[in-house]
């Protein structure tokens, strides 16, 4: 099945615990397991297109999910512009349960549009694929270094300082990468475990629902079986882990 997506091209387009950890109530988490399939809209990260989100569409489909993929200007696109993209997107996503994934870059652009328009969109949960929560230390390298924060553009807005804190409406869940293989390295001096571009504590927060490392690399996180398979099971049940 081909990958549907959405292309915002035309248009330019510390985290703190949340007051209290999000948890379904009964009606939705009942919701959760009916019988119309959920939905689950596919985020990629810095410098990407939809297409490289193919893998994990694919396997998410095959676990039951319907699947779009929201294509954005990574840097030339300021954050604002692209959250509200995303939010005028996912409102026309018709169904009950709609679920977020976003890799890198896409995860902490997920959560903000959250915090800006989640009460108003359908329930669901939200995970991140090796996001840097906190904040990039490789991205804070690169603006600091004459000639490269152009790579980054508007991105640095946001992979700078990372999220200020979580949606409280949503269970949201962490994977991160531990097999050091990216170009990040090259930049700034990460701390192990990493990815190859975002350290493991980069990615952690107090407010996060579960939190799960796998040894793949930044760029793995959107290709590996183990992912797809962890990914599915939070989004059904709010844990990684069986």
């Amino acid at each position: 099945m081909a990958l549907s997506f959405h292309d915002e091209r035309s248009g330019e387009g510390g985290v703190k615990q949340a007051d209290t950890m999000p948890r379904m109530s009964p009606g939705v988490e009942g919701s959760l397991r009916g019988a119309e399939p959920e939905a689950a809209i596919l985020v990629h990260g810095l410098w990407m297109r939809p297409w490289v989100m193919g893998f994990l569409a694919r396997r998410l489909r095959q676990r039951g999910f319907r699947v779009w993929a929201f294509a954005y200007r990574s840097v030339r696109g300021g954050l604002a512009e692209n959250a509200q993209a995303l939010a005028r997107f996912a409102a026309s996503v018709r169904s009950p349960v709609l679920h977020f994934v976003g890799h890198s870059l896409g995860g902490l652009l997920i959560l903000r549009m959250l915090l800006e328009s989640g009460p108003s969109l359908p329930p669901g949960r939200v995970v991140v694929l090796g996001s840097p929560l906190t904040g990039s230390a490789v991205a804070r390298r690169i603006s600091g270094v004459p000639g490269l924060r152009q790579a980054l553009g508007h991105a640095a807005e946001v992979l700078d300082p990372g999220i200020e804190c979580l949606p409280a409406q949503r269970e949201v869940g962490a994977i991160a990468g531990t097999a050091t293989l990216g170009l990040g390295r090259l930049f700034a001096h990460l701390e192990p475990p990493h990815d190859g571009t975002v350290s493991v504590a980069e990615t952690r927060s107090d407010g996060l629902a579960d939190h799960l490392e796998l040894p793949v690399s930044h760029t793995g996180l959107v290709l590996s079986k183990a992912v797809a398979d962890a990914v599915a099971r939070f989004l059904r049940h709010g844990r990684f882990r069986d």
